[in-house]
């Protein structure tokens, strides 16, 4: 998730650019930069670090009076965060500048194919072959060269591009990565969030998925790939500030939530390539070493560990491998049974966690090979790993996480399947199978998404209880977990999560009249044994609310309320049955007047033992 803002009209706009990323930063940090038309050139001035980098870079420039320029805040996906990684990116002439948001995931086929033509690349990054797509595509029509471009590239992104010969004209594309145009009298800008231009214009004119656009200061066009002019209204924007930096969301929890779909496309965009099997470019661990593991330990802390507890099922499932689970914090002061033979995956969103960093350190002291699964770039997890998994969930601001976990369950998922093309254990006709289903799910959730309202209604029934008990069991039980985790972090209410097998060991003594129980049932090999689990609970004239798979008319018999999620594949399942059991913690906690994007007492990264 980046952040892109371009100007096009009567005003110097190198300010408007960098107040603009300023306003989008929270899109990414790792690097910025600007590039703007200047004594007829192309200047781009790029800087690693937040926008206080940048704003220095910028000091004294000279570019003062340029009125045409893009400007880009980087979270890094292909490429580590350095000057030479930054956008705005050029072709080999210096007249075509672009920056971009997404991943282009055939870039390392056009990369080798620009650069058997002569093409000289200067960063590490997929979007760099936009720019130079263009420039081969280029022949007096900067909009035409676009177009071709669009063609040519595979993957979810959006980009704008500018040419020194074109000193009014910023032309792009979209496909399902967000961008809008802002209207003003006598100019116009394009950004991927309305914050970028809101202090300078209410007027917003939507790109669509797969269009092409372009600006100038007597306006905008939106056209279809055949460069056909679409019919397009500008809309007026009533939000405040900080509304518009949530997206129109009420908070930065929903709109992380509704993220989602995006953040699993990320994560997996360019592992699952058509031609088959799994590519993982940062795992840096040799396929002869990961042959002959025999044994995978996973550590995490919090809702990382609940992605690791689907990683045990996933990997024993698929890579036929034996897996630990532990806490972090417990694991470094064990003396666990490591060797060379054996993984051990450590996964922080920040990947500074402090316990799951020590865990790691510990394992690589005692001999076995280290993966880390992160969210950012250059983290200290990537740095005492051997090999890496980045989720590519994007910035997340809310305390809870919700598309981090999402993430880091894809990532998992990931390894397990590439474990099992080592290991010989799924053909390449099974993994291509998964691969298929998986690459369909974000669709699944998006669509899911706009339907979820039912999930407010059964939060109203029961926001004011005291007390949630939460049951799964097979991959649902870390999906009860985290769903249980959830409602505690943001809404303050006590609940506990079980194996539903274990209910009747305990926490069924919990139980009385009313009493909501959460439940796991989604489709899968142990479907009648939770449902056997619910009928206990019902003779406890408890009150049962079942996540079930779309299409089980019959859970409605054992249930007072169902949420209905869409149907998968049994290992995949927990990619979107989760969802539902965030919105309902999101949903009680705004019920009960709760601060969700700051629960109490609860900071996003724990650094400190």
């Amino acid at each position: 998730m980046c952040g892109i803002i371009g100007y096009v009209g009567a005003r110097p706009c190198t300010n408007l650019l960098y107040e603009g990323l300023r306003k989008l930063e929270y899109r990414g940090y790792d690097s910025a930069g600007v590039s703007v038309l200047s004594g007829g050139r192309i200047e781009v001035v790029r800087a690693v670090g937040n926008m206080d980098s940048l704003e220095r870079e910028l000091k004294g420039n000279g570019y003062s009076g340029a009125r045409l320029g893009l400007g880009h805040t980087r979270w890094a996906t292909h490429g580590r965060p350095s000057t030479e990684n930054a956008h705005p990116h050029s072709d080999c002439t210096g007249e075509i500048s672009i920056v971009l948001n997404g991943i282009i995931e055939n870039y390392v086929q056009l990369r080798e194919s620009l650069s058997a033509d002569g093409h000289e690349f200067t960063s590490e990054t997929d979007a760099e072959v936009v720019a130079h797509l263009i420039e081969k595509h280029y022949d007096g029509d900067l909009l035409e060269a676009v177009r071709l471009t669009y063609g040519d590239i595979s993957g979810h992104f959006a980009f704008c591009a500018i040419h020194s010969g074109h000193p009014e004209l910023i032309a792009g594309a979209r496909k399902e990565c967000p961008l809008l145009i802002g209207v003003g009298e006598g100019e116009a800008f394009v950004a991927s969030a309305i914050p970028a231009f809101l202090s300078e214009t209410r007027e917003v004119m939507v790109i669509g998925d797969e269009e092409l656009f372009r600006i100038t200061p007597e306006g905008a066009e939106v056209m279809d790939l055949q460069k056909n002019v679409l019919d397009r209204e500008q809309t007026r924007v009533h939000w405040d500030v900080d509304a518009a930096e949530k997206g129109g969301f009420e908070t930065f929890m929903r709109k992380e939530i509704y993220e989602q779909p995006d953040s699993l496309a990320d994560t997996i965009a360019g592992r699952l390539p058509d031609s088959g099997g799994v590519v993982l470019d940062e795992m840096l661990i040799g396929d002869d070493v990961l042959a002959d593991i025999d044994k995978v330990y996973i550590v995490a802390c919090g809702t990382s560990y609940h992605a690791g507890m689907v990683g045990r099922y996933v990997l024993e499932n698929w890579a036929n491998v034996a897996v630990e689970l532990d806490i972090a914090s417990e694991f470094r002061y064990r003396e666990p049974v490591l060797s060379p033979s054996t993984l051990v995956v450590g996964i922080s969103q920040s990947g500074e966690t402090a316990d799951t960093l020590a865990a790691m350190r510990q394992a690589r002291k005692l001999g076995a090979k280290v993966l880390a699964i992160t969210n950012i770039m250059g983290s200290q997890a990537t740095r005492d790993a051997d090999g890496i998994i980045y989720t590519r969930a994007g910035l997340e601001i809310g305390v809870a996480a919700t598309k981090s976990h999402i993430a880091q369950i894809a990532a998992i998922h990931l390894l397990a399947l590439y474990l099992a093309q080592v290991r010989g254990t799924l053909t390449a006709a099974q993994i291509g199978a998964i691969a298929a289903e998986l690459k369909e799910i974000p669709e699944l959730l998006r669509r899911y998404l706009k339907h979820e309202s039912a999930t407010h209604e059964i939060a109203k029934r029961y926001y004011q209880q005291p007390f949630f008990l939460f049951l799964g069991r097979g991959v649902g039980l870390p999906v009860c977990l985290e769903g249980a985790l959830k409602l505690k972090e943001i809404s303050y209410i006590p609940t506990e999560a079980y194996a539903a097998g274990e209910m009747k060991h305990g926490p069924i003594a919990l139980l009385d009249k009313g009493s909501p129980v959460v439940v796991v049932a989604t489709d899968g090999h142990v479907y009648d044994k939770v449902v056997s689990n619910i009928e206990e609970v019902r003779a406890r004239q408890a009150a049962v609310i079942a996540v079930a798979t779309e299409g089980n008319e019959g859970i409605a018999a054992y249930s007072d309320d169902v949420m209905f999620v869409p149907r998968t594949s049994e290992m995949l399942s927990p990619l979107i049955s989760v969802v539902p059991l965030q919105l309902l913690a999101y949903h009680i906690a705004q019920l009960k007047g709760c601060n969700v994007d700051q629960p109490r007492n609860l900071a996003k990264t724990v650094t400190v033992e």
